[in-house]
Formats: structure tokens, C-alpha cells, sequence
């Protein structure tokens, strides 16, 4: 009786252990791609309009548009295809799958939103603001469920890896030769919306990255409790 007991309740805790489990992934994807689309948003409705680049992969889809014509979604995407081929060998098959989710997700969200609504725009100031703060909510959002938007993201973790170096700074000195040649070519006040989009953004994803949420295990005792 008491080794069909035990029997019974390890088979009763790796039931439970299993649930958990598949909620938790459950849940995870669905953040995943609410975060996705929620920066895809801020790109085609507040950003892009403006030609404001959220960050260095943004910027060269933004150059894409402006000499070839491609609409932002596809330009969008192919400014992340090249790094993601490199990314799989130095983050391995997780962290690739959902960044290509992710940036699958944000360039299909950027092509139907620029292509299908028209919003109206108030102000510069406020359409960068808000980009800005709806952008970091998605970026935070997605590397809080171990993900990554893309872009320059890619490149400057691998240059730091190889090199020793700091990713962030790698990461600021990318974006800013991109924020640049940005300028350069289309508006040189570019360059100051962009450090803006990233001074607000960058406080927004701190927020999400370090704010405490429930747990699986919790919310379901909590729901049980009631």
C-alpha cells in the first residue's frame, strides 16, 4: 500500500510538474507575440511615419524604403534575415526560434498596419513619445519571455562575445552609424528623435525587464483558493 501511495503521488506531483509546465510555455508565446506586435505597432503607426528609426535594424529599413522602394514590413524583415542565420550557431535553437517569431511578427504587424490604417497625426513630439513608450513595452515584453527584437541586437552580442566587449556600448555605436547615415540622407533631425525613441524606450524596457509578476504556481493556488 505505501509503495502504490508514493507511487501514486510521484505520478500525481510530474502531472502537475508537466501542467505547469505547458501553461507556462502556453503563456510564454502568447507574450511573445503580444510584445511583437505591440512593436510593430509603435513602428507603423507613430515611428515610421516620421521616417524615426527605434533602433538600428529599423534605421536600415528605413534606408531600404527610402532608395528601393520596399514597403517597411518586407524591408523590415530582410534587415533581420541575414543576422538571424548567423545567430543560431552563438545563441542556439530556443533564443532563434523566438526571435524569428518575434521579427516575423513585427514585420507582418508593420506591413498590415502601413498598408490597411491611416492615423492621424497630431504632433511629431507626440507620436515619438508614444512610440517610444508603446516600443519599449513590446521590446520589454519580449525579452522578459526570452526573446529578442532582432536587429542590431544580433550583431553587437556576437562582436561583444568575440571581442570581450561591453554589448551594450556595442550596441550604441551600431545604432548611432546607422542613426547617422540615416540623417544624412533624409533629415538631419533624425538623429535627435532617434537618441529621444531610445533615451525613453531604454527607461521603459528597465521597467518590464525588472517588474515582479505572479508566477504560474501562484496565480493557479490563487485561482484553486477561490
Amino acid at each position: 500500500m505505501d509503495k502504490k501511495g508514493k507511487w501514486g503521488d510521484s505520478c500525481g506531483k510530474s502531472d502537475k510538474k508537466g501542467k505547469f509546465h505547458m501553461v507556462k510555455q502556453i503563456i510564454i508565446y502568447i507574450m511573445l507575440f503580444f510584445g511583437a506586435a505591440i512593436q510593430g505597432l509603435s513602428m507603423s503607426l507613430f515611428l515610421f511615419p516620421h521616417n524615426i528609426p527605434s533602433g538600428g535594424g529599423a534605421g536600415l529599413a528605413i534606408l531600404l524604403n527610402h532608395f528601393f522602394h520596399l514597403p517597411l514590413g518586407f524591408a523590415l524583415w530582410i534587415s533581420n534575415a541575414v543576422f538571424l542565420i548567423f545567430a543560431l550557431n552563438y545563441f542556439g535553437f530556443t533564443w532563434t526560434i523566438k526571435t524569428i517569431l518575434s521579427v516575423a511578427t513585427t514585420s507582418l504587424t508593420v506591413s498590415y498596419m502601413t498598408d490597411n490604417l491611416f492615423l492621424t497625426h497630431v504632433h511629431i513630439v507626440l507620436d515619438l513619445l508614444l512610440g517610444s513608450i508603446f516600443y519599449g513595452i513590446g521590446v520589454g515584453t519580449l525579452i522578459r519571455v526570452g526573446s529578442s527584437s532582432g536587429g542590431m541586437v544580433i550583431p553587437s552580442l556576437m562582436i561583444a562575445r568575440i571581442r570581450n566587449w561591453n554589448p551594450g556600448a556595442v550596441m550604441f555605436w551600431i545604432n548611432l552609424c546607422i542613426f547617422l547615415l540615416t540623417s544624412v540622407v533624409i533629415d538631419y533631425k533624425i538623429i535627435l528623435f532617434a537618441i529621444i525613441c531610445q533615451f525613453v524606450s531604454t527607461r521603459v524596457i528597465d521597467y518590464i525587464y525588472v517588474l515582479e509578476v505572479p508566477t504560474i504556481p501562484s496565480l493557479f493556488l490563487s485561482w484553486r483558493k477561490k
